[in-house]
């Protein structure tokens, strides 16, 4: 079995999840992406959401919040990601680039609406609302 190491950041606004929505896979995601060899979950996040938000995030204030695991959304059957998903408050507004086509906050029953959902994104929802981030 085949797993992509990768880096979500999890940005929460009006009890709301952001999501970045991949020109490349058709569907919302975490903003975040695959850690490049020898490179930490972290720095990945870092380098990622500055290609994607156009945003520096401050390392001090990226806080670690969960690790899922769960089968890779538009990639080969069988391959696994295995997801460090870190807190962050923005200051400011992201803009899309990159890959990136759209930014939106979602709760859980707006991303249920969604025609592609993503299993590590419906995990993570799922963990912010048990634990009265989201709605």
């Amino acid at each position: 079995m085949r797993t992509l190491t990768t880096a979500g950041l999890i940005v929460i606004k009006d009890r709301k999840l952001l999501l970045a929505f991949s020109n490349n896979k058709q569907a919302f995601y975490l903003p975040g992406g695959k850690t490049d060899r020898e490179e930490s979950t972290e720095n990945a996040l870092r380098r990622e959401v500055s290609e994607e938000l156009d945003i520096t995030l401050d390392p001090g204030k990226i806080r670690f919040y969960t690790h899922i695991t769960a089968p890779a959304f538009g990639e080969l059957d069988g391959i696994i990601m295995e997801q460090d998903c870190f807190l962050y408050e923005l200051h400011q507004q992201p803009t899309p680039s990159a890959e990136i086509g759209d930014l939106r906050y979602f709760n859980t029953h707006t991303y249920k609406e969604q025609s592609q959902q993503v299993p590590g994104v419906v995990m993570v929802m799922h963990q912010l609302r048990s634990d009265g981030l989201i709605d």
